[in-house]
């Protein structure tokens, strides 16, 4: 299903690694029988575990980690994923001891310092979003996403109007927009884009009713697109009685410059792990923060942090309508802390430079590249934008899959690719605010050099991993993520 590169050989697997009595520490022998702690029914003897010393650990996953990717190592030009550094001001603060020692179940006197983080990290986000108020419990966007739609259910359901069950969502929307709508029970809607890249308005006015919930819109979308029609579309959807939404995922855009609330939007998320910067490769840690106007107000989850007549903090739990609890505790306080130290650290003109930041580096990269590799809505983008290889292929046979895995011989990790779906071969990219124009430089040099090169070269890419091209439709059908042992053990 892979091929190995013959001067990268296979990292052996810890399995391959063990031997038989080797551990990493002297542990007392248990006293008594293993019966006295399990049920027999419990106990087995087959159990695989690799008997290792510490530093055949340590090398094994140092040697690992040098074969990966990360933020840390260069460009991360991820479409949509805000892949930005991550200060380590921020990891100082999350790893203190009198925050990573905190159990979430101990009494709220004991822990006020970390209670008032989040209260002013839940008032920072409301202010910045143009909303009321603001629960930090969905552990990531997603998670976000689907608190919001249950708050806008629950709105309709506690005015007596169970029949509003249809969302709106653009064609150019994030999947997780149609999916979390589906999840909830809600019919999803397809709006689609008009000839500048925008949501077409006369398409949401065609679609409201007596049944529409609300409307999911990104803005700026995904398309890298300001949809300067928002107030408009805004006031379609609530004169029909519906409610509108925000995907907050381009945040990184507008932070600091622009607040959904004022655009219309009752409901929006926050990517805390995106705009306010977290690491959030491999799915987490992530804080999909939800923030919404007063209507919402009193169907938000529960706990929350709330001020006390006498001055102090607590975990309230005094929303009489709402949806419940998200979270098995309050949420993921160490990326609370990461986001409240980011924006206390950076302030209100240091947040609005971000986004400006981030807008002219997407918009360098763009110009660098769209007479190779064409833009699907020539304009000024926000902080990405979507170019095509459609004519690439036509004249030299080269897909977007071929430059990205070329990418890979040059150093890069590849943007998104084949996304939105409205765009053939595309190449998502969004380089954030935190990279020099050298480092832009070098990739549109990079991207431009892959167009004029021998097409089999590319086709074969990437020539320098350890793993090259699988066979996706293999992998996908022979998913192998579990280690077995060989057949003659």
């Amino acid at each position: 299903m892979t091929k190995q590169k013959s001067d990268m050989e296979p990292i052996p697997t810890l399995f391959d690694k063990s031997r038989p009595g080797r551990t990493g520490g002297r542990y007392p022998e248990p006293s008594g029988s293993a019966e006295r702690y399990l049920p027999a029914s419990e106990l087995r003897e087959d159990l695989p575990l690799t008997e290792l010393s510490e530093v055949d650990v340590t090398r094994h996953f140092t040697l690992l980690s040098q074969r990966n990717y990360g933020i840390d190592m260069g460009l991360y030009p991820l479409g949509s994923c805000t892949m930005k550094h991550n200060p380590r001001l921020n990891e100082r603060i999350a790893a203190m001891p009198a925050f990573s020692e905190l159990h979430p179940s101990q009494p709220s006197a004991t822990c006020q310092g970390a209670l008032q983080i989040i209260f002013e990290l839940q008032n920072a986000l409301a202010e910045i979003g143009g909303m009321d108020a603001v629960t930090l419990q969905p552990a990531a966007g997603a998670q976000g996403e689907m608190t919001g739609l249950l708050l806008i259910r629950a709105y309709h359901r506690h005015r007596n109007d169970p029949k509003r069950t249809e969302m709106l969502v653009p064609d150019s929307a994030h999947g997780t927009n149609p999916a979390t709508a589906n999840l909830v029970g809600l019919k999803i809607v397809k709006i689609p884009s008009n000839s500048r890249g925008r949501v077409d308005v006369d398409a949401v006015r065609a679609a409201v009713g007596p049944n529409t919930a609300g409307m999911m819109m990104t803005n700026p979308n995904t398309l890298g697109l300001f949809e300067d029609q928002i107030e408009e579309i805004a006031g379609i959807v609530h004169s029909a009685g519906g409610l509108m939404y925000c995907d907050g995922a381009n945040m990184n855009a507008i932070v600091g410059i622009a607040r959904p609330g004022d655009m219309g939007f009752d409901v929006m998320h926050f990517n805390l792990h995106k705009t306010f910067s977290t690491p959030h490769g491999g799915g987490g840690p992530g804080c999909g923060a939800v923030a919404v106007k007063e209507v919402l107000k009193p169907f938000l989850p529960v706990p929350y942090a709330k001020e006390t007549e006498d001055g102090t903090l607590e975990w309230a739990a005094d929303l009489k309508h709402s949806i419940g609890r998200l979270h098995g505790t309050s949420g993921n306080f160490a990326v609370m802390l990461r986001a409240y130290t980011y924006i206390r650290s950076l302030g209100p003109d240091g947040l609005r430079a971000v986004a400006e930041n981030a807008v002219l580096n997407a918009n360098y990269i763009r110009v660098g590249v769209e007479k190779t590799y064409p833009v699907a809505y020539p304009e000024t983008c926000m902080h990405e934008f979507v170019a095509s290889a459609s004519e690439l292929k036509k004249a030299r046979g080269i897909r977007t899959l071929d430059i990205a895995k070329r990418l890979m011989d040059y150093g890069y990790h590849p943007p998104t690719v084949y996304f939105p779906l409205i765009v053939p071969e595309a190449l998502m990219i969004e380089p954030t605010e935190t990279e020099t124009r050298e480092t832009l430089d070098a990739f549109i040099d990079a991207l431009n050099k892959i167009a004029e090169e021998d097409p089999v070269l590319v086709h074969s890419a990437p020539h320098t991993m350890p793993v090259t091209r699988v066979d996706e439709v293999e992998a996908a059908k022979r998913l192998d993520v579990r280690w077995m042992p060989p057949a003659d053990e």
